[in-house]
């Protein structure tokens, strides 16, 4: 496979189609200036960024290294800590030291990266604006970055004081050339098909190759289990699982589509999905986790199942046999990670009926942390109100179960019962808590997991009566879309 790297054109006689970008770096290239600190994606300390060509410029963001594997970097720019200082210090780098942004050093290359990435954006994207950004803007761009000593005060203040001056581009023409000619993979057990059809003629010929997609839990196996994985088939450069559909009955999503993408496509048209984002891991998570592969990893804990669960969902299956079927979301998970998806088949795309988009609906995560944490609950509610009265309600949870789930009994409380009842609203309770029987763990005790969807489902019950409930965690733009 060939990528390059930094300012050098790289060919990798890839052996382990397992091998992490981080290991490649620190044990082949020597490259120890990106760290290894979680091996889980979640502290940031391994951030490169990715550069892909498309529309003659070359696109950057943010990735954990310690969880993408190699071959998901062929064809493209991998940008390291060390390629910042050419003939002089990174404008991120200068205002590190200036501001104090740094005390034992071990998560700074990670704050760093994050922050070029936004400075990136800023001054060298073809659509950037040059507008400086808010102190919110730099927050965000470094949500996924953890500092245990330093303190995050003086690493925003760096941030904001980089971004008032510009730098050189991250690439040169002579990269840019690479870029243009790669020949990418080729004969390596780590496969990128770009189409349907080249997707099934590898899964014949390998019917037990794991399919990856952002492989941010995939991964895990890797980094913390120590599993290898002899094949894998990456299926984010599959056409037919990238596209963005909507006609006057269906949102059709595909399922390659990123959280950055999906974000960037629903932002009209389903706004509170936006809206939502960014409470789901990282941006480098939400640069590579798709929503297929939140769907079909079936974990409890995923967060867009309990949505797409509120919004009457269906799932698009496709098998080696060019043979398509399509089933509601409520009947695609049988147990812990136990789903209908055969091993001949792939998840191809979610479909979401229009009307369901117009009806109200809210989308709540309880965790620890605000931002880059797994929920404890997660909530998802929509109710279709007909002069006052429930008509059609949708009540899901994920984290409560031992797969995301809907509760069918609560919903049928309060069907054809007036919105204001708040008799209907304790009888839905009730039956929420003698169908949940969630369980206790690091993160929340089954106790409280039960209250606070118990409670969850009150607040979505007194918003669609009107009340204004602000999420008292979130900034105004991060605060649930107010969509009736």
């Amino acid at each position: 496979m060939k990528f390059v790297l930094n300012q050098e054109l790289v060919t990798v006689e890839l052996e382990d189609a397992s091998t992490t970008v981080l290991s490649y770096l620190r044990t082949q290239k020597r490259s120890v200036g990106t760290k290894e600190g979680c091996a889980s994606g979640d502290c940031g300390a391994c951030t490169c960024l990715v550069g892909k060509l498309g529309d003659d410029a070359v696109h950057y963001h943010t990735i954990n290294s310690c969880i993408t594997p190699l071959g998901a970097i062929a064809g493209k720019h991998l940008v390291t800590i060390e390629h910042l200082a050419q003939e002089q210090i990174h404008p991120v780098q200068a205002a590190m030291v200036e501001y104090h942004g740094s005390q034992c050093g071990f998560c700074t290359p990670g704050f760093v990266m994050s922050l070029t990435a936004l400075h990136n954006s800023l001054f060298n994207n073809a659509d950037s604006t040059h507008q400086q950004p808010t102190r919110e803007d730099v927050s965000n761009a470094v949500a996924g970055n953890l500092c245990r000593c330093t303190g995050y005060r003086p690493i925003l203040d760096a941030g904001m004081a980089a971004c008032q001056s510009p730098a050189p581009q991250l690439h040169s023409s002579e990269v840019r050339h690479w870029l243009k000619n790669l020949d990418a993979l080729d004969d390596t057990p780590y496969y990128a098909p770009q189409t349907l059809a080249e997707w099934c003629e590898i899964k014949s010929v390998y019917p037990t190759a794991r399919a990856i997609a952002g492989g941010t839990d995939l991964m895990l196996e890797v980094t913390q289990h120590y599993r290898d994985i002899p094949q894998l088939i990456d299926v984010t450069q599959i056409r037919e699982l990238r596209g963005f559909q909507l006609t006057d009955k269906k949102l059709k999503l595909g399922a390659g589509l990123n959280y950055t993408q999906l974000a960037d496509h629903c932002s009209t048209v389903f706004p509170a999905l936006t809206a939502f984002m960014p409470r789901l891991a990282s941006p480098q998570i939400r640069n590579r986790g798709t929503l297929g592969g939140n769907i079909a990893n079936a974990s409890p804990i995923a967060d867009t199942p309990p949505i797409l669960l509120a919004m009457d969902a269906t799932i698009e299956l496709y098998n080696v046999a060019y043979q398509r079927r399509t089933l509601p979301l409520d009947e695609f998970y049988l147990g812990y990670k136990k789903t209908q998806l055969a091993q001949n088949e792939l998840l191809v795309s979610v479909r979401i009926p229009v009307d369901a988009l117009a009806h109200f609906h809210r989308f709540y995560k309880v965790s620890k942390r605000y931002e880059d944490d797994i929920s404890a609950v997660m909530g998802a509610f929509r109710f279709h109100i007909v002069n006052g009265v429930f008509k059609e309600a949708r009540i899901a949870y994920g984290g409560v179960a031992a797969t995301p789930l809907r509760v069918k009994s609560a919903e049928a409380a309060l069907i054809d019962q007036a919105m204001d009842d708040e008799k209907a609203l304790t009888n839905a309770l009730h039956n929420l808590g003698d169908t949940l029987d969630p369980l206790s763990d690091v993160r929340a005790s089954a106790g409280y997991r039960l209250t606070i969807a118990m409670n969850l489902l009150r607040k979505a019950w007194l918003e669609a009566n009107g009340e204004h409930l602000p999420d008292i965690h979130a900034s105004a733009h991060t605060e649930e879309v107010n969509h009736a």
